[in-house]
């Protein structure tokens, strides 16, 4: 029996409802240990998890932050571009990068790589909320962003990822996906990650650009 599984779940659903925010400090582990009844090797071996998947960052002598401020906050000016960035904007700015970045995925991606991707796409599949597959089909194009081993694109997604933790794209998502739009993208999502791996730059950047424009058009018309 995995005695962190109420943890695992209790911090995810935490981290996709919002209730945490970036940048926001975790319970301490002591705190965590005594609140689940679990030890605090199990409580460390969950916060590891989390930290792999990129969901928080750890700062010894600090404590445990949601991922995007916290030790390395974000300048105040990326933060006001995230706020008030619109929805199409970003759609915008997906088109014209995540097509473009599939070569290099392909060229430095490990397997390590791919099978963190299988994860997130596995993750959203098991979603029970909205929020929470919205958590893993953004982290699923980060991961993929950071494949590139690209750092300056990496923080380009990491400024895609905080306008669509905005409310209002929340709520063009919790209007526009319906169960049958969620079953199609997580099917493109399997698609998208089945190409990269086979290092088929064509077809996945023809993939990326289909699943691209067909979130644009259930989420703004066109």
């Amino acid at each position: 029996m995995d005695t962190g599984h109420k943890l695992r779940q209790d911090l995810l659903h935490h981290l996709a409802s919002g209730l945490w925010r970036p940048g926001q400090r975790l319970p301490t582990e002591r705190e965590l240990s005594e609140r689940y009844q679990v030890s605090r090797t199990t409580v460390r071996r969950v916060l590891a998890s989390l930290k792999e998947r990129g969901l928080i960052t750890q700062t010894v002598g600090s404590g445990t932050y949601v991922r995007g401020q916290g030790a390395g906050a974000r300048d105040s000016s990326d933060a006001a571009t995230a706020a008030t960035a619109s929805p199409a904007e970003l759609m915008e700015a997906r088109l014209a990068l995540e097509p473009a970045i599939v070569e290099m995925v392909i060229r430095h991606a490990t397997p390590a790589d791919f099978q963190r991707m299988e994860e997130c796409c596995e993750c959203a599949e098991a979603a029970a909320t909205m929020e929470e597959f919205e958590l893993w089909d953004a982290k699923l194009h980060e991961t993929i962003a950071q494949a590139t081993r690209n750092n300056f694109l990496r923080e380009v997604f990491d400024l895609m990822n905080e306008v669509r933790s905005q409310d209002v794209w929340g709520q063009l998502k919790r209007r526009s996906l319906t169960p049958e739009r969620r079953a199609a993208y997580q099917a493109e999502h399997r698609r998208l990650v089945a190409a990269l791996k086979d290092r088929d730059a064509a077809l996945a950047r023809q993939l990326t650009l289909e699943h691209l424009l067909h979130v644009r058009r259930n989420l703004l018309g066109y």
